[in-house]
């Protein structure tokens, strides 16, 4: 923690830190306003070392990822509470989707209150708030009052969601940025993993409230090392709220956070239904529940790996558009594998579900990893990255909200899932059209940025 009265020596590194601010930032893709440029170097010339610098934006990620995992331990509990509490499959859809009901009214007020009263500390009542809707749940005699303490969930979710990439920028070295981005973009995908995995391990011996419990106290386990080594940053110390305001409107007046936030949603909203039943759909296979599971948990995990080759493309020099075009195009294909294929009436048709399950979710964590990065760069000369971040959550948090509501709808419709390629073909479509609108929007409004984010080598 930083001391309120630093010695001597201290207060001179400050100083030292501050003259060193007021020099421009050494990276052409930053066109965030003159707070945020500041902020990228503070947090650094106050570290401890380069060892807990490097580390800090890794606990940030940890903190997206128990929130996560708040949110995806339900799927695989949903059968057990269907029959406990009796509803049906499209209440199950209601309840996978309630969670970004906060996160599609509030990004860009949650966006304000970070510039206002500081990233960490709304971070840390974002994970308070996951917590206590995670224990609520747990006590909850019916549904309704299940739906209800889901939103409270939803809340503390936008709030890591929205400001920890902003707070990533901040207190990361610019060296590091790509890096980190990457692995913010994989954080659903380690969440999926985990709590697909030791979820479906953890039902083989407890009730899910129990479950629900554990994920509350996972949550309140992540404040210590937040408030531990992640500092306050400069940002802490809180603008007036007229300014912050200004900034936010300022950001949210151009085309490119707009089109960035489309491509996300149409990523989102069929990743979050597909994922969000593929426990299920594999049950309709003839799978038990502990396999069910853990091949799911095998399939978000692989979303980690696209992140990584996203990072390590964006890091080459690849530009955003080619990546997102190749993601949107993959996931098209390998969803009409998944769905539109009878690979039920074939032998060992599970086989080739997995495969092209796999394929969705591997080359689908390409786009969040690509946007996430994207987004930090979008917002305008004196705009506000974590209001670009705010936009972006309300629209593609749209699209996590539709998605399984959708996904079921369908499924009730034609009695099977055989005819959901048509949602995720159609959004794929919408989801190149909004990459190409923001490489062609780019590049009129900013070539000097269009030629870090869109580039093609």
């Amino acid at each position: 923690m930083i001391s309120i009265n630093p010695p001597s020596g201290a207060w001179r590194r400050a100083q030292k830190a501050l003259l060193h601010m007021s020099c421009p930032v050494p990276r052409p893709t930053v066109v965030a306003g003159a707070v945020e440029a500041t902020e990228a170097h503070a947090p650094h010339a106050q570290g401890r070392g380069p060892g807990v610098a490097a580390g800090r934006w890794m606990i940030v990620v940890g903190v997206g990822v128990v929130a996560a995992m708040n949110i995806w331990k339900l799927p695989l509990a949903l059968q057990r509470l269907e029959a406990e509490l009796g509803f049906g499959l499209v209440f199950s859809g209601l309840l996978l989707g309630v969670i970004q009901v906060a996160s599609m009214l509030g990004g860009l007020l949650v966006a304000w209150g970070g510039e206002r009263f500081g990233l960490r500390r709304l971070l840390m009542l974002g994970l308070i708030l996951l917590a206590l809707g995670s224990a609520g749940g747990a006590v909850s005699p019916n549904p309704g009052l299940l739906l209800g303490t889901r939103m409270v969930e939803g809340i503390g979710f936008l709030l890591c969601t929205v400001l920890a990439p902003a707070l990533i920028r901040v207190i990361c070295r610019p060296a590091d940025l790509d890096r980190a981005m990457g692995a913010w973009g994989s954080f659903q995908g380690i969440a999926i993993m985990l709590s697909f995995s030791g979820g479906i391990l953890a039902l083989q011996v407890l009730q899910w409230r129990a479950l629900w419990l554990l994920m509350a106290l996972l949550a309140v386990g992540m404040l210590w090392p937040l408030a531990r080594w992640v500092p306050a940053g400069p940002v802490e110390r809180g603008i007036d709220g007229r300014g912050s305001l200004r900034k936010i409107l300022l950001t949210i007046k151009v085309l490119p956070p707009w089109m960035a936030g489309l491509a996300f949603a149409c990523y989102t909203v069929q990743w979050m239904a597909v994922m969000g039943f593929l426990p299920r759909i594999y049950a309709a296979y003839g799978l038990e529940a502990l396999p069910a599971g853990l091949l799911s948990a095998l399939v978000g995990g692989l979303n980690i790996i696209g992140a990584w080759i996203s990072a390590a493309w964006l890091q080459r020099g690849r530009g955003a558009t080619g990546i997102l075009l190749l993601c949107f195009a993959v996931m098209a294909v390998s969803s009409v594998g998944l769905f539109a294929v009878p690979w039920m009436q074939l032998p060992r048709g599970i086989v080739g579900a997995l495969a092209c399950a796999s394929v969705f979710s591997l080359i689908g964590g390409i786009a969040p990893a690509a946007l996430s990065r994207v987004a930090v760069d979008l917002a305008p000369p004196g705009g506000a990255v974590s209001a670009v971040i705010g936009l972006m959550q309300q629209l593609f948090n749209v699209g996590n909200f539709l998605g399984p509501f959708l996904l079921a709808w369908i499924a009730v419709q034609v009695g099977g899932w055989q005819a959901s390629w048509v949602m995720t073909c159609g959004f794929c479509a919408l989801g190149m059209s909004a990459t190409l609108a923001l490489h062609v929007r780019t590049r009129s409004v900013n070539p000097s940025l269009a030629s870090q984010v869109v580039r093609h080598q």
